[in-house]
């Protein structure tokens, strides 16, 4: 790998490669949805948080945990985010806080969480589709289904950002839409005593706190994005405040139409339910458009996250951290061995189920979010001058405060973890650990080329 423990600190700004000029960047519009896809892509996948800890709690927990968990990383990503506008994200925080070995776990960790998160998105397709589409359930046919998608929409990804870009706006204005008006025909069925219904007695905290962590993580995703982005400096911070609300009204409000409509039935509260309670008040015409919204809004979050992912790669190949042939890119603008790396995990990690995915994700994410949170503050103490073009503005010492509450929630999640789920997380780290070692070995034996981009500025690394 190309030494970086002695590259020196330079004061960062809006830098751009001049090999990437030729490719389009990401304006605000889409950069809003590329965000709202990596974090959400509307309010699939939230229904267990009822059936775990009923209407009261799941309203609640969607309200307040954005501001415990959300809005403090959505603020980090903007501060960090413009102060290092390049394609490795939080691989280059952490490196540059923390050294060059740290930050490749937190690539590793943060790459194979993402690979996991995306093997979510044919499951969830697939579980609102199997109710029109019986033979979906499982089998041979579920099977060539989750190939078919896989295949078709990582060609979509190898096609080019701005496409993808493009394609989020459409995708969640249709996903949204059918929310709006399931609200408009529900009105007359609303109980509001229905949110107030609580059972402290049968919780289930492992799935509720898995499913609100879920739903509200990977804020930072954008990050690793930051050098295709047009004027990051600007558009980033914006992005990422209007994609806050528009997150947060994407669960809150189906939610609240959802349970003060339709009688609790907590068993039925799960992946898919949303399109049951659309027949119930809209008719079969309603359902239809909501499994419909479903399928395209789990297109939108998997090209989204495969975007982040592979760019992932190709920033930290750029950077010397990988081998150079992960920096390489289409005619499109795309990273093509990213884009192959993250299709064939997605492929891999398909057969799990739902509630399985979302605990070994979150499990990984954690890990990578304490370091993130450490980088932040270790970088506000020893280079409090150094250019940012977006600061939050608190203190160092309102820094450290920011990350307690998110620090605590991580510690609260990773607890609720089964003995499987923490054994199949801790190995994966061990993988990372010994991988970094590998491929030094590997750079010093000359079996594999290294190169650092010398576009790039450069950055203290300790």
């Amino acid at each position: 790998m190309v030494d970086t423990t002695s590259a020196d600190y330079v004061e960062l700004g809006e830098v751009s490669s001049p090999k990437l000029e030729k490719y389009q960047k990401v304006s605000i519009i889409p950069l809003v949805f590329l965000i709202f896809y990596e974090v959400s892509g509307g309010p699939f996948g939230v229904e267990d948080s009822v059936q775990a800890a009923g209407p009261l709690l799941a309203l609640l927990g969607f309200l307040i945990v954005p501001f415990v968990w959300s809005v403090p990383e959505a603020l980090i990503t903007a501060e960090l985010g413009t102060m290092f506008p390049e394609n490795g994200g939080y691989v280059i925080w952490v490196s540059s806080a923390l050294g060059p070995f740290w930050g490749f776990q937190q690539g590793w960790m943060k790459w194979l969480s993402g690979v996991i998160d995306n093997a979510l998105y044919p499951v969830l397709f697939l579980d609102y589709m199997k109710s029109a589409i019986p033979a979906l359930e499982g089998g041979f046919p579920r099977t060539i289904a989750v190939l078919v998608l896989t295949v078709s929409l990582t060609f979509l990804n190898y096609r080019g950002l701005t496409i993808v870009g493009q394609v989020a706006i459409l995708l969640g204005v249709f996903s949204l839409l059918p929310f709006i008006f399931m609200g408009i025909v529900a009105i007359p069925k609303l109980e509001p005593s229905r949110w107030f219904v609580v059972d402290f007695g049968n919780m289930d905290w492992g799935l509720y706190l898995n499913t609100l962590f879920w739903n509200l993580n990977y804020w930072d995703s954008i990050s690793t994005l930051a050098g295709e982005v047009e004027t990051p400096s600007k558009t980033l911070p914006k992005a990422l405040l209007y994609a806050v609300i528009l997150v947060v009204f994407g669960y809150f409000f189906p939610l609240l139409v959802g349970t003060g409509a339709i009688p609790l039935d907590h068993g039925k509260w799960t992946d898919g339910y949303f399109s049951d309670i659309a027949k119930m008040l809209g008719g079969v015409w309603l359902r239809s458009w909501v499994q419909a919204a479903s399928a395209l809004s789990n297109m939108g979050m998997f090209v989204a996250e495969m975007s982040s992912d592979s760019f992932q790669l190709q920033g930290m190949a750029e950077r010397g951290m990988l081998p150079e042939f992960f920096g390489t890119r289409s005619r499109y603008g795309t990273p093509i061995i990213g884009i192959l790396f993250s299709a064939s995990g997605v492929l891999l990690l398909s057969c799990l189920s739902f509630q399985e995915i979302v605990a070994a994700e979150n499990f990984l994410y954690c890990f990578g979010m304490v370091m993130e949170f450490i980088a932040f503050v270790k970088l506000r103490m020893k280079y409090p001058a150094a250019s940012r073009p977006y600061k939050i503005p608190i203190s160092t010492t309102g820094s450290i405060l920011m990350c307690i509450p998110p620090t605590l929630l991580i510690f609260v999640v990773l607890a609720f973890a089964s003995y499987k789920i923490m054994a199949i997380s801790i190995l994966a780290v061990m993988i990372g650990l010994v991988l970094h070692p590998c491929l030094h070995y590997l750079e010093k034996k000359r079996w594999v080329r290294f190169s650092m981009n010398t576009d790039l500025p450069d950055v203290h690394y300790q």
